[in-house]
């Protein structure tokens, strides 16, 4: 198997950007991706585009032709699809290419228009990505889902509202410091716990928001200064209530265990994380399912300040799902721009005073029917 490096990086703001479409959010964050690498688009070998919901949010499938179509180069491109894992999944799907020896350079671009339908439209298309017969048919949504795991984690562990607040607090104070974030500014746990409530016991400011935005990356075979060590994916019931357990995401334990075998490291030796926090009782979740804190303990690496950015393990310094913004195909890929942009000193006001061995990007879909773990390595 040949080695995968990451050769460049870049992204849209995220946002409401209602003057740009899908295709303009496409193009221009595989341009400052291109850029970055300073490869031409004439190097690039194949193009995988990330995406859940084009055609329900923008009226527009067959995303590979139409990137390919508007940089203007026909080379193999793919669109890949796994709900909000879509990103991540499509990372590992060119990273698989490349390390079979397919192609030298590829084009991963992650994007996704989510404003131009209207907010009940969203909610329809994003429960699509849960099991319709057992879950979408009865009215469940992503927030209640994910509320039925907050209820079962605070009943389990003897948490409340504040644990859960806590995290939102943590991921907008590091969002503030992020110029291409939807939200660059700072709440407090007054605002989350006296939010309007959406699912209880998730209030607005426990959600991420709709957006819009891509981010871009170009893997290739030729040597970088950021390796990807690892990349691993798993997947689990797409029903929640088939799952082992209510209190983890059993894909993201497996697709982590085989991550770390892969890249012969172990937890102490992860430098910072980027973690899927759609909701805030998804990152809690994440930091234990990914070997962080035991089960029952995540909270207190928020607030004894290890996850925070001068703490040991800095997690979602992008300021994540909630503060960055969450355009379902983008994610992903917005993950392995952050750790690509820490490691390499470009994250400007946001970069970490510290020296980074590995980065973790975790990136789930759905409510943990898809998972996938990336590990990069500063070499």
């Amino acid at each position: 198997m040949k080695k995968v490096f990451i050769a460049g990086a870049g992204m849209t703001k995220f946002g409401e950007l209602w003057e740009q479409d899908l295709r303009s959010l496409m193009v221009a964050a595989a341009a400052d991706a291109l850029e970055s690498s300073r490869l031409g688009i004439d190097e690039i070998d194949a193009i995988y585009v990330a995406n859940m919901g084009g055609s329900s949010f923008a009226g527009q499938d067959h995303l590979g032709s139409l990137l390919a179509t508007e940089l203007g180069h026909y080379v193999p491109a793919y669109r890949i699809e796994a709900a909000c894992a879509s990103g991540g999944l499509a990372v590992n799907t060119a990273w698989h290419a490349l390390s079979a020896g397919l192609y030298r350079n590829v084009l991963v671009v992650g994007a996704e228009k989510m404003s131009d339908v209207s907010g009940g439209d969203v909610t329809k298309g994003l429960a699509r990505a849960a099991d319709d017969e057992y879950e979408a048919y009865f009215g469940a949504t992503f927030p209640s889902l994910y509320a039925m795991m907050a209820r079962a984690y605070m009943h389990e562990h003897n948490a409340d509202r504040s644990d859960l607040a806590a995290v939102s607090v943590k991921n907008h104070n590091h969002g503030s410091l992020n110029p291409k974030a939807q939200f660059p500014r700072e709440i407090t746990q007054e605002d989350v716990l006296n939010a309007a409530m959406v699912s209880d016991p998730l209030g607005l400011l426990d959600c991420s928001p709709v957006s819009d935005g891509a981010a871009a990356v170009v893997l290739s075979t030729k040597v970088t200064s950021v390796r990807i060590a690892a990349s691993q994916v798993s997947t689990g019931s797409i029903r929640l209530h088939d799952r082992p357990s209510l209190t983890s995401i059993d894909a993201t334990k497996r697709a982590a265990a085989a991550a770390y075998k892969q890249a012969g490291i172990s937890v102490p030796d992860i430098s910072l994380a980027e973690v899927h926090d759609c909701f805030s009782i998804a990152e809690l979740i994440a930091l234990e399912d990914l070997g962080f804190a035991k089960p029952g303990d995540a909270s207190k690496l928020i607030k004894d300040g290890t996850v925070y950015r001068d703490g040991t393990v800095p997690v979602n310094t992008s300021g994540g799902l909630k503060a960055c913004g969450h355009p379902v195909g983008a994610t992903g890929v917005k993950q392995i721009v952050e750790l690509y942009e820490q490691i390499t000193g470009a994250a400007g006001k946001r970069q970490l005073k510290k020296d980074i061995s590995f980065g973790l990007a975790h990136n789930v879909g759905g409510s943990g029917g898809t998972a996938v773990v990336t590990i990069v390595e500063h070499v």
